[in-house]
């Protein structure tokens, strides 16, 4: 960890609230909870967390050595594979703030291990950590298959596209009854479709949904 001072930039971090890419914490007090903010940043796009910043935005200032191993324990302990941040110590006002800087990951799913020692994958959605579902899960497979990712365009594919040419968005139980196929076999189609870059997974009041990209 290294010190710098700057207050325009922790101060600008702040002014954009709390958002997929940005959470505060106004101090650290358990490894496992946090390690589901971890996972969500890893398994997403990446982000940052402050500590020592209230939800409001205030700046409370934290002890950033106590905080610190707190997060190292998060991300090496109970986070499965472990994960990596970086972390940066800033004195705004007189005050300690920890920066933790987590980068989207190439090895998803990252899961938290929580307090019945469950393993469970997060995502991040606007400012909030959600359990991952079986078709993140799905995609993230596929996506490391070394072979690349085949697909025979059948009669179940042509059905979702035209319906998403005409319709802003599907559910995947929507799409079951729309095909008339089995959960696994829609499961399946949307995973290859998102790993094809033809669909986008999106979330309204956390239910996921599915649009071409």
């Amino acid at each position: 960890m290294y010190r710098l001072e700057n207050e325009t930039y922790i101060k600008n971090l702040i002014s954009q609230g709390e958002n997929i890419n940005l959470d505060f914490k106004y101090t650290i007090n358990d490894s496992k909870k946090i390690a589901k903010t971890l996972s969500a940043f890893a398994n997403t796009k990446g982000g940052r967390l402050l500590i020592g910043v209230k939800d409001n935005g205030n700046i409370a200032g934290v002890k950033t050595e106590e905080d610190y191993y707190m997060i190292e324990a998060a991300a090496q302990i109970y986070c499965k594979p472990e994960i990596k941040f970086k972390s940066k110590e800033w004195n705004i006002e007189g005050k300690e703030i920890l920066e933790i800087t987590i980068s989207e990951s190439n090895d998803k799913p990252h899961f938290a291990i929580n307090e019945e020692k469950k393993e469970i994958a997060f995502i991040r959605v606007a400012d909030e950590n959600i359990i991952a579902n079986i078709i993140n899960l799905k995609v993230w497979d596929k996506e490391k298959r070394e072979k690349g990712l085949k697909i025979k365009y059948s009669e179940t594919e042509n059905i979702l596209l035209k319906y998403l040419e005409k319709n802003e968005n599907i559910s995947l139980l929507n799409f079951m009854k729309v095909a008339k196929i089995s959960r696994h076999k829609a499961i399946e189609t949307l995973s290859d479709l998102i790993v094809l870059q033809l669909i986008d997974c999106i979330y309204i009041n956390k239910k996921p949904l599915f649009k071409l990209k």
